[in-house]
């Protein structure tokens, strides 16, 4: 904007910039002369209000709107823009800043003996217009400058505004470098932040980080996860739907659509953004946009009867008086907003209604409003039939937004700036040599004040405002971050009106951020209820999250937990395997312990392997009192009756050792039950074998030449035979217990839910050869019996044995598959089944025809009768 015919390079650098200050003329309109004067090239057509003072305070409000800029044809000087369609409150904003200086002036403990004045611009809601404004408030309006050294501080100490971030952000740029203060009340863009980029920038209104994520609070705390979002195409809507992505996606939402609402009002994106709203499963849907570019979108709504949505109002247009209108209630009823927090500030509303139009040209803003608000005109030439305004109509009658005070919320936030400017300036004003700040404890020069001084003094402003608000900022310039909760709800004369029902308060004292009123929030569906708004439903425990391929992580199916997991949560994106001894219970929601398993005495099949057991015993013990009593019978005497006895106890042990496996297994029963069945069946068979040997000794003793055979295996050899066969398992047995000691042991390998209570063996070397000697012994015992089977009839035990080792071998032989295929506790009821079966078959094969005649047929239990038969045979 500015040319300095005739100065060099170097020169311009050093005159212009306004070393001292960092300010300079970079956008002003003046003209060096060549009488050494600098004058104004043009004047900017501005409205505005203006109050002489002290010190000025620059202020920039969007008053009114321009609709388009003069076509740019670089052949001809544009055309001054013309501004139009007064927003009424946007002027009370604008007054609040008159009224908190005017407050300020009067106030005698706050800046004694200076006087503040103000400079306030309208923008036009235009960039180009704010920017205008903003560089006639640092640079002044002055004809000539007769200073070449620029010397001095600019016209305004600090700037209130802009309220867009747009604006903001092109105008804090420049300002920046300057390190100028300037405080917006309405600029939320989270990008207004960083302090790299806009260094003299504070705002007394939330980032828009804040408000995202107060908007998330509520989402959290209504449980929807399944959003849609629109917003506009502009820093702040972009800005604000970046930073709700990011932080809808860490709660744990997702967003359903995303789009950008026209700024052309394109008839066929509005519809199809409508298409997509009617079209989605979400119910609710956040904006961030104002309420220009939203209105459109309403409109196709109503048309097309798009209804039954949860709306959440950014604080741009959460309490827009457009979109209040009655007529889309159907659409909007029952919205939820975040709203800048809401103040009072006493004598506002008196002092809004004692304004007057006055002449001079730099107020032509009040005179502007009047007209708006009167329908009246102050200057009638060219005119016919219009109203005369005369400036003494009476405020008190009208009703409008600007009077209306009871919802002060960004004319709050410009209250709060002048106040925050003020207590800097302030700061800085009454510090004294030696205790200041600044290097060398010095402070600022009052006399020559520079910018980057006061926003040092901006940084650390804490007060209370009269309202009980606490101001301040952060390292970033932002303010506390505390917005009100709006509803929108319908009155009882049918219009839409706009109740606070709760606060977002991140700086609470007791660490709840969110606090709701749910009973006075209004909802515009026919449950009268929150609406649900998810893609799927939460997954209830036991249960997980398993996300659908190709669709965001908020829509997913439920899949029931494996066995042996658990989920205890809702929404439980992977499942916990149970601890080794627990399982999963039938809902699978949290781990029981496992079933224990051993073959016990209570249940029926202990209860019937037990009482097999028993009978074996009793039969054993009854064929024991047989041969007792007959022991003197020939039938018993034969053949060693001492074996007779010692082979019953023997069979006896077999049955009792059972009980051994049956029950809760202990180390001592572990270590037991194996030693004793070894050490039983080997005594069994031991003493089987030596009767085989008898036999075939006696039978050879029969014989002319074996009269000697008896004489060489007598009692005495045979009871040590016996004696040193089952030895040789007790030492095994021995060994085996010694080196790996059979233990209980927990098992879960053959049924996972269940824990199978057994005995290790603990060496399957001793054990096979337990059961190896065992075999050893059978089989010689089946050979010399088998071959001793065609001896003469009085000898027939013989035949007996070789059934009975017949029985004993085919019973182990199909044992050893039938165990290995068992699972658990069947596995030790093969393993007693083999015991019993073998032990009955040696009893039943062996005594069951010696009872028999002694019996039933006693007649044949004599000397003779045997005698008889072998002579008959011979």
């Amino acid at each position: 904007y500015t040319e300095f015919p005739g100065v060099s390079t170097s020169s311009r650098r050093g005159h212009t910039l306004r070393k001292e200050w960092g300010m300079g003329n970079a956008h002003s309109f003046f003209l060096m002369a060549r009488s050494g004067t600098c004058k104004l090239q043009g004047h900017f057509k501005l409205n505005g209000m203006y109050q002489d003072g002290d010190f000025l305070i620059g202020g920039l409000f969007e008053v009114q709107y321009l609709k388009a800029f003069a076509e740019l044809s670089f052949r001809a000087e544009p055309k001054l823009p013309h501004c139009e369609l007064f927003y009424m409150t946007s002027f009370q904003q604008a007054q609040t800043m008159v009224f908190a200086i005017n407050e300020i002036n009067n106030n005698p403990n706050l800046l004694p003996n200076i006087t503040l004045g103000y400079q306030i611009y309208d923008n036009c809601l235009r960039l180009g217009v704010a920017f205008r404004g903003a560089t006639a408030l640092v640079s002044g309006t002055e004809e000539t400058v007769s200073d070449l050294n620029c010397k001095g501080p600019p016209p305004v100490i600090g700037i209130i505004g802009d309220p867009g971030s747009t604006h903001s952000i092109a105008i804090s740029s420049v300002l920046g470098l300057f390190r100028l203060p300037m405080i917006s009340y309405y600029a939320t863009c989270s990008c207004l932040s960083d302090r790299k980029k806009y260094p003299s920038f504070f705002r007394t209104i939330p980032s828009d980080a804040f408000q995202v994520r107060a908007m998330i609070q509520i989402l959290r705390h209504f449980g929807w996860t399944w959003v849609g979002l629109l917003y506009s195409d502009d820093d702040y809507g972009i800005n604000a739907a970046q930073s709700f992505h990011q932080d809808v996606q860490q709660f744990g939402g997702c967003v359903a659509f995303s789009e950008i609402l026209p700024n052309d009002n394109n008839h066929k994106e509005i519809q199809r953004i409508v298409g997509v709203i009617q079209a989605s499963t979400a119910n609710v849907v956040v904006v961030f946009s104002t309420s220009s570019y939203l209105l459109p979108v309403v409109d196709e709504m109503l048309l097309k009867n798009v209804t039954g949505r949860q709306w959440i109002a950014s604080e741009a247009w959460a309490t827009s008086p457009v979109l209040l209108d009655q007529r889309f209630k159907s659409v909007l009823g029952g919205t939820l907003g975040i709203a800048i927090r809401r103040g009072e500030i006493q004598g506002l509303g008196n002092f809004l209604l004692r304004i007057r139009p006055d002449n001079n040209s730099q107020n032509n803003m009040v005179r502007i409003f009047w007209e708006n608000v009167f329908g009246c005109n102050f200057d009638t030439e060219g005119r016919e039939g219009g109203e005369i305004c005369s400036g003494q109509e009476d405020l008190s009658n009208t009703d409008t937004p600007y009077t209306d005070v009871s919802e002060l919320r960004a004319s709050y936030n410009v209250y709060k700036a002048v106040y925050a400017l003020a207590h800097a300036f302030h700061g800085l004003m009454k510090c004294e040599e030696g205790s200041g700040p600044f290097g060398g404890n010095s402070c600022a020069d009052k006399t020559n004040l520079k910018p980057w001084q006061l926003v040092h003094y901006l940084q650390k402003v804490n007060f209370t405002t009269g309202f009980g608000d606490h101001v301040l900022f952060d390292k970033n310039g932002d303010a506390l971050a505390i917005y009100d909760v709006l509803s929108w709800q319908p009155s009882s004369d049918g219009s839409v009106v706009v109740r606070t029902v709760g606060v977002v308060n991140e700086g609470a004292a007791t660490g709840k951020v969110l606090t709701l009123d749910e009973e006075a929030i209004y909802w515009n569906f026919e449950t009268n209820k929150p609406p649900r708004s998810v893609c799927s439903e939460s997954c209830p425990p036991g249960t997980r999250r398993a996300t659908r391929k190709g669709l965001p992580v908020c829509c997913f199916d439920c899949l029931p937990c494996a066995e042996g997991e658990i989920s205890n949560t809702t929404d439980a994106t992977e499942c916990i395997a149970c601890p080794n001894d627990f399982w999963s219970n039938p809902v699978k929601d949290h781990c029981i312990p496992k079933e224990v398993e051993f073959l016990s005495y209570g249940e029926p099949l202990g209860i019937s392997l037990t009482t097999v057991a028993l009978l074996g015993t009793c039969f054993c013990a009854l064929v024991i009192v047989i041969f007792a009593h007959y022991r003197k019978t020939p039938v018993v005497r034969s053949n060693n009756s001492e074996l007779s006895f010692l082979l019953l106890l023997s069979l006896k042990l077999c049955f009792l050792c059972v009980l051994l496996f049956i029950g809760q297994p202990q180390l001592w029963t572990c270590q037991l039950r194996h030693a004793v069945f070894g050490i039983s069946f080997v005594l069994c068979v031991s003493s089987i074998l030596v009767k085989t040997m008898v036999v075939i000794a006696v039978f050879k003793a029969s014989l002319p030449e074996g009269t000697s055979a008896m004489k060489w295996f007598g009692a005495a050899q045979q009871r040590c035979t016996v004696l040193v066969l089952t030895a040789l398992q007790v030492v095994i047995c021995a060994i085996w217990l010694l080196t790996a000691s059979p233990t209980p042991h927990k098992n879960s390998q053959y049924i996972r839910s269940i824990i199978v209570y057994e005995c290790a063996i603990g060496s399957v070397a001793g054990f096979s050869m337990l059961l190896g000697y065992i075999g050893l012994l059978a089989a010689v015992s089946f050979l010399l019996a088998f071959l001793a089977r065609n001896l003469p009839d009085n000898f027939n035990e013989a035949k007996f044995i070789t059934f009975s080792m017949l029985i004993f071998c085919a019973v182990w032989i199909a044992f050893v598959p039938a165990y290995v295929s068992s699972p658990g506790k069947y596995a030790v009821a093969v393993e007693i089944f083999a015991i019993l079966a073998s032990s009955f078959g040696l009893l039943v094969a062996i005594f069951a025809p010696k009872c028999y005649i002694i019996i039933l047929h006693p007649e044949r239990n004599t000397k003779k009768a045997i005698m008889g038969r072998a002579k008959q045979n011979k």
